[in-house]
């Protein structure tokens, strides 16, 4: 793809997917997505209870370079995490019943903030409260106890900017073993 405005920008994009069949392979995979994450991105988290999203922020958060413990924020709702380049806000808005309340929380307004990143598990419920630009990750679980599929839809052009880069990071973390 050249540097010309991608054919892809406004509109969401899918067709990026790939699988791991362990922890530590969704741990891989999100770090190396978080590789390509600029400061105001979005990441949305969709997937049952049990999908593996807490694992996939774990994993970004390394590749983010957070050294500290990251668990979800089931209770707390929000958990900020200082990497090398960027804070990780990690959001878990499953015990949120309403748009009122999370809109309460002011997640767009959190990752304005600079040099911020926003990462939402249950995705779905905010989606309607956050930045039009973003990455959205469907986690279904496989035939095995760790498999995983995971489906990345790039909405919004400054994604849909990024969508070959992303393909290309997940090709070199399945060529390393890390995905299938």
């Amino acid at each position: 793809m050249s540097a010309a405005r991608s054919p892809w920008a406004g509109h969401a994009t899918q067709g990026l997917t790939t699988s791991t069949a362990s922890v530590d392979g969704t741990r891989a995979l999100a770090a190396t997505v978080a590789t390509l994450v600029r400061a105001g991105d979005v990441v949305l988290l969709t997937g049952e209870l049990g999908a593996g999203k807490t694992a996939f922020v774990q994993g970004f958060a390394a590749g983010l370079g957070v050294t500290d413990l990251v668990t979800s924020p089931t209770f707390m709702l929000v958990a900020e995490h200082t990497g090398t380049d960027l804070t990780l806000l990690h959001a878990d808005v499953y015990r949120l019943d309403t748009m009122a309340e999370v809109l309460d929380l002011g997640l767009g307004q959190l990752v304005d903030d600079g040099g911020r990143v926003l990462v939402v598990e249950w995705g779905e419920r905010a989606s309607a409260a956050l930045p039009g630009d973003r990455l959205e990750v469907a986690i279904d679980l496989g035939e095995e106890d760790d498999d995983r599929t995971f489906r990345f839809t790039l909405v919004g052009s400054s994604w849909a900017d990024r969508c070959r880069e992303l393909a290309v990071a997940i090709a070199a973390v399945r060529d390393s073993g890390g995905v299938r």
